[in-house]
């Protein structure tokens, strides 16, 4: 199995991924799966994210922020840009913000 590099030195260009059999041993009768090699990673809200420290952040804009301040929230919780990455159909995302608040 082969996608395209997102980032990194393979960026763009096809990289394989490797399956693994795995053919348990214990069990009375066999068989054969393959094991695609995973990578634990978290996701959760950006309320839940308010207040934390993050070392690397995606964020994903396919749905708008829906109330202010939430995509500052999103984006202060990693302490480099480098660290950040923003998926954002089109390039653009609606921030909420209260005319109220500005003095408009």
């Amino acid at each position: 199995m082969s996608y395209k590099g997102l980032t990194g030195k393979e960026k763009g260009q096809d990289v394989f991924i490797p399956r693994i059999p795995l053919v348990p041993t214990d069990i009375p009768f066999s068989f054969k799966r393959l094991q695609l090699p995973v990578r634990l990673a978290f996701a959760i809200t950006v309320n839940k994210a308010q207040g934390q420290s993050i070392r690397w952040c995606g964020v994903n804009l396919e749905s708008p922020c829906f109330s202010h301040g939430q995509l500052y929230v999103a984006c202060s919780r990693v302490g480099s840009p480098k660290h950040l990455f923003i998926h954002a159909p089109g390039g653009k995302t609606k921030n909420v913000v209260y005319r109220q608040a500005l003095g408009q």
